[in-house]
């Protein structure tokens, strides 16, 4: 028997099978093939079709049931991760009204800047535990706005995750978590933000049923099953976006637990107990997937860092070279600190860890007689590294003390010089764990029993790659790093 988990991206959907008894990955798969195209009307717009999410889901479950010879009655549940922030509207018949405003669309910044001003730093901090900035609430004051006559007909607000699993059942809800992460959530009052909701003017109707994040959310209905072949009555146990998800996935769930993720941005995700916020301009901080009401608090304390692996690629693409594999070795070829050439890798779009600061990618010390390209590939790797360890300074001063952190076997953890740069700064093992959102969604439908400690075994047996223990002898990493700040900090100063 076995469990199906759902990853909705903006680029791809992922789909795997898990088998309940061991939590064993049986298999995944990605469709499209090709990446999913985005509708950019104007710039800093970006929206999909939900529906367009929904024919890649049924296409990916007939594949996966096809390739692995399962039938519709094998699988016993689902849990379901999606792209965050992301906004559905539906009629009361519950079609979308229009396409969905997603996460990287930017058009309702000045929106949630201004309600950020209006209602204040200190209760925005206090009770959303963010500015309400461009997340989900704000894009749906933005469609008030600008579509009125389209906002009329809307009779609920999804996130990507719960339209899915509507999809599926008919039933329309939402999580805290999910409530949370599109700024809809007053922690303060442990209930939904009225008070934004009335500053924005957004009915309370509109809110989605609330459900647990682990539990019995729905069941697939007869049309449910009739256009993605899983059972009537499979039930739904799980829902979540994608960063928590990823924590999840790496067993990463309680106060000083770290989970993080070197793709094409970075992301540094710690959960805290604490609901105080010094850095709400810099760090989003989100219900977990294991926050309850009337418990102690579990907050996913959000970093990102959009100059990552994109700059690796970008080398790739730039450099005459064939392969990464071929960068990493001519990178360690070079000594600790790139001989002092240094690359302030910042060239992907305003870096909200650097308060939204756009200071581009900057390569600074090359000497053109003693540099050649592996100082540039080493530069590029340890300088992603810095910009992982400083987001690491940020988060220590709004509160979190690392205790470990895992991160998924891909991309730049593959690299050891980019993994024992972090390790040995932060003075912390990074456990390396072979797994995906796809998969972490599917072994988190068996957590509505609440066997938290099974589920952590199940990644331990099955997933756990090796671990990257910090070096001895500190101090060239340690001379680097803070060459490297200094250079960055004179950037920042005469910006």
């Amino acid at each position: 028997m076995y469990y199906l988990g759902l990853d909705i991206g903006s680029s791809s959907i992922k789909a795997a099978i898990v088998e309940i008894a061991t939590g064993k990955s049986i298999g995944v798969v990605q469709e499209p093939e090709q990446e999913m195209g985005m509708f950019a009307q104007k710039n800093g717009w970006a929206e999909q079709k939900p529906e367009d999410w929904w024919v890649h889901i049924c296409n990916a479950i007939t594949r996966l049931k096809k390739q692995y010879n399962i039938s519709r009655t094998q699988i016993k549940g689902i849990g379901i991760s999606y792209q965050m922030h992301g906004l559905v509207i539906v009629d009361n018949e519950g079609k979308p009204l229009r396409k969905s405003i997603i996460w990287c669309d930017s058009r309702a910044v000045e929106i949630g800047n201004k309600a950020f001003e209006d209602i204040g730093e200190d209760i925005c901090s206090s009770q959303l535990l963010n500015s309400p900035a461009n997340f989900t609430a704000s894009k749906l004051k933005w469609v008030r706005d600008n579509e009125p006559e389209l906002y009329k007909k809307i009779y609920k607000f999804m996130l990507p995750g719960d339209f899915i699993a509507y999809k599926f059942s008919n039933v329309i809800n939402t999580t805290i978590s999910g409530l949370s992460e599109g700024i809809f959530w007053d922690f303060e009052n442990n209930s939904v933000a009225d008070f934004l909701l009335e500053y924005y003017g957004i009915e309370k109707s509109l809110v989605p049923d609330i459900v647990d994040t682990f539990g019995l959310q729905s069941v697939v209905n007869e049309k449910g099953e009739a256009e993605s072949g899983i059972a009537a009555g499979t039930p739904i146990y799980y829902r979540a976006g994608d960063q928590p998800n990823n924590a999840l996935s790496l067993n990463v769930f309680n106060p000083g637990e770290v989970a993080a993720t070197g793709g094409t941005s970075g992301v540094v995700y710690a959960v805290t107990d604490s609901l105080s916020v010094k850095e709400s301009a810099r760090v989003n901080n989100f219900a977990h997937v294991n926050y309850k009401k009337n418990a102690a608090a579990r907050i996913g304390k959000l970093l990102c860092i959009n100059g990552a692996g994109i700059q690796y690629r970008w080398l790739l693409n730039n450099l005459d070279v064939d392969s990464y594999e071929e960068m990493n070795n001519l990178a360690s070829s070079i000594t600790v600190g790139s001989d002092g050439v240094c690359l302030i890798p910042f060239g992907n779009g305003a870096e909200r860890m650097l308060n939204n600061k756009e200071i581009g990618t900057r390569i600074v010390n090359l000497n053109l007689n003693n540099h050649h390209k592996g100082h540039i590939c080493r530069a590029a790797l340890e300088g992603i590294a810095f910009s992982f360890v400083y987001g690491m300074e940020i988060l220590k001063s709004d509160g979190i003390e690392a205790k470990v952190i895992r991160a998924g076997n891909d991309n730049l953890f593959r690299s050891d010089i980019f993994a024992n740069t972090v390790a040995t700064l932060i003075e912390q093992e990074i456990e390396i764990y072979n797994t995906t959102g796809a998969i972490g969604a599917a072994r988190a439908a068996d957590l509505h029993k609440g066997d938290f400690e099974s589920f952590g075994k199940a990644i331990i047996d099955n997933d756990h790659v090796m671990t990257f223990m910090p070096f001895k002898d500190k101090k060239p990493y340690l001379d680097a790093y803070q060459n490297w700040k200094n250079e960055l900090e004179i950037i920042l100063n005469n910006k």
